[in-house]
């Protein structure tokens, strides 16, 4: 008389990580933030260009905004995740602090100040400039900074310098993961090819 085994495909399966793990949803935060920078970008950039009274002028600003603050809900968010993460990670083992390591701490800990000023500078250009200046789809939100005409200026500078040296830490961030980001887009394509050809 033989004992039953359990079939090989039963022993020799691995459990699949749960797709709700904290660093799944750290990463599509990830994708969803790039998204939204991307578009953040491109409005700045499109608007700026626009004269004073230009049609959709003032909802091109009015949407750049309520993006600039779905970037720091997201922030937020992805902030709390990040955490969830480091606990998980750190707890089993302690990290190697090689010089690599560090490297890739302090260009990541520099992307989420960021993350942050940027868009606080957002809020510091347009509070000073008018009271009630800012609105997140259509609702209007408590002012941070007090109306001041001297700080427009400022916080104009401050914004854009701000701004550009984030984009300039982006580009230093993809070249740094090129090798992903050249693999996602491989994923990308072959998606939509799929989905081309089952229509």
């Amino acid at each position: 008389m033989t004992m039953n085994t359990p079939p090989l495909q039963q022993t020799t399966e691995k459990r699949k990580p749960r797709l709700n793990s904290p660093f799944k949803s750290l990463m599509r935060i990830h994708w969803w933030m790039a998204l939204a920078y991307l578009i953040v970008f491109c409005t700045g950039i499109f608007m700026v260009n626009l004269e004073r009274g230009q049609f959709l002028r003032s909802e091109l600003y009015d949407f750049h905004k309520s993006i600039g603050i779905l970037t720091m809900a997201l922030l937020t968010w992805r902030i709390f995740t990040l955490f969830q993460v480091w606990w998980r990670k750190y707890t089993k083992r302690t990290p190697k602090l090689s010089p690599a390591w560090w490297r890739n701490f302090t260009l990541h800990l520099s992307l989420y100040l960021f993350m942050g000023v940027v868009p606080i500078s957002g809020f510091l250009l347009s509070n000073s400039f008018k009271a009630n200046n800012v609105r997140f789809f259509s609702i209007t939100l408590p002012d941070i900074f007090p109306e001041n005409e001297a700080m427009v200026e400022i916080g104009r500078n401050a914004h854009f310098w701000l701004a550009y040296t984030f984009l300039l830490f982006i580009f230093i961030h993809m070249l740094t993961y090129w090798k992903v980001i050249r693999a996602n887009w491989r994923r990308w394509v072959n998606f939509i090819n799929r989905f081309q050809q089952q229509t």
